[in-house]
């Protein structure tokens, strides 16, 4: 009986029912909305988009069709590939959504092959590596990249002004860009800071304002702002 849980139910191109392809696209639909699941829970922190998370959820279901209704296997596999990494050739992606998205390309490909049972084992051992993964923060450095921007006054000289601060608080930052707003009389400057944890991120921003006037000081994540995070 185990035996017959993984062998494929599809045995060959002509004998493709209705049954047989509602029961696999139905199989990489459920995977691919568990697997969103395990994304959902392994970027409580950094935040998804809800875009991405319907992606994962559709992804393995358009995969396991083309497998299904294409019989030259090597013109699916070139199809299906094309699709899954599209929405990443104009926007850079980080490297695990990547993953993700190979992720739930296996599991399609897996049901459109009719190897249902190793689709789900398949997604059972990578989502258990994955959440144990995260929840040991494998990998997580010690810093936490963030973007700071802090306006100034047009007559304050800000060279070096927030050096000491800077070096008090972060393990490195960068001054990356300049920029004059309200037709010139303040500056805004945009640093590229590695925040220590243990940093008082109020006490931070208020050592700053002491020096800029009490103007705006802005701290953003590193990660994209519309992202949703979960509370």
């Amino acid at each position: 009986m185990l035996n017959n849980f993984f062998d494929s139910i599809i045995e060959n191109s002509a004998e493709l029912g209705a049954g047989r392809f509602i029961a696999c696209v139905a199989a990489s639909l459920a995977i691919g909305f568990l697997t969103s699941l395990v994304y959902m829970l392994t970027h409580k922190k950094e935040g998804y988009g809800q875009s991405y998370v319907l992606t994962i959820v559709m992804l393995p279901g358009i995969i396991s069709l083309i497998i299904l209704l294409i019989n030259d296997m090597s013109k699916a596999l070139g199809l299906a590939g094309a699709f899954s990494l599209v929405r990443f050739r104009s926007v850079a992606g980080d490297p695990k959504d990547i993953a993700y998205i190979f992720f739930s390309m296996a599991a399609g490909l897996a049901c459109g092959l009719g190897y249902v049972g190793y689709a789900f084992v398949f997604f059972v051992i990578i989502s258990a590596v994955m959440l144990v993964l995260n929840s040991a923060k494998f990998g997580s450095p010690s810093t936490s990249n963030m973007t700071l921007k802090i306006t100034v006054p047009e007559n304050l000289n800000y060279q070096g002004l927030f050096d000491k601060i800077l070096d008090e608080y972060t393990e490195s930052w960068r001054l990356k860009r300049v920029k004059t707003v309200d037709f010139g009389t303040l500056f805004d400057l945009v640093y590229s800071i590695e925040l220590r944890d243990d940093t008082d991120q109020k006490k931070f921003i208020d050592s700053i304002r002491t020096l800029n006037g009490n103007l705006n000081v802005t701290l953003i994540l590193y990660k994209y702002d519309d992202q949703i995070y979960a509370k």
